[in-house]
């Protein structure tokens, strides 16, 4: 799905005109789990340079070799523990790929290393899908921890992000935070 035409399609018209809205990303964004690099292309519209890790290290050559020519790092590596520096990126991104986590307590880990490599005022975005038969079936014998879009604030806010903000779409919720300036 996220490699399909299908998903460049929704990303095209529900995501980037949602992340146009949501403010500037600035120069240097720091996007999790890119998988394919679908979002990745989408956000090179709308910033110079990307920094992207990802876990899977097929997906990591493969994307570090498409995007060679452009303004694009891939680093093989968990999001949790990339060992980049503290205060660096514009803005962070995180497209469907908070529930392949082993659990809450590791989305919250991600969600504070973002913290700690956001410039302040920097920006967080991202989008996760509902917990639904459809997405569970879509998942099967897969890693599924689902975001819950109502207790997502609560978690945000007390790891230290401010303006938090959940938009629910047709096929996903998006958030919004920002690292207090």
């Amino acid at each position: 799905m996220l490699s399909s035409p299908r998903w460049a399609e929704i990303l095209r018209t529900h995501v980037l005109p949602w992340l146009e809205s949501a403010g500037e990303l600035g120069d240097d964004v720091l996007e999790i789990g890119p998988g394919p690099g679908l979002t990745t292309d989408l956000l090179l519209t709308l910033t110079a340079r990307i920094t992207a890790v990802e876990v899977d290290a097929g997906l990591a050559a493969q994307l570090a070799r498409r995007l060679a020519a452009r303004h694009v790092e891939v680093i093989n590596a968990s999001a949790e523990r990339a060992g980049l520096a503290a205060d660096r990126f514009s803005a962070a991104a995180c497209f469907a790929v908070l529930h392949h986590t082993e659990s809450a307590a590791i989305q919250d880990r991600v969600f504070a290393e973002l913290l700690r490599v956001l410039r302040p005022g920097g920006i967080l975005v991202g989008s996760e899908g509902y917990d639904n038969e459809r997405t569970r079936l879509a998942h099967a014998g897969d890693q599924f921890v689902p975001v819950d879009p109502q207790e997502l604030p609560r978690r945000l806010e007390a790891i230290g992000f401010t303006g938090v903000d959940v938009e629910h779409g047709e096929f996903d919720f998006r958030f919004q935070a920002r690292k207090p300036a």
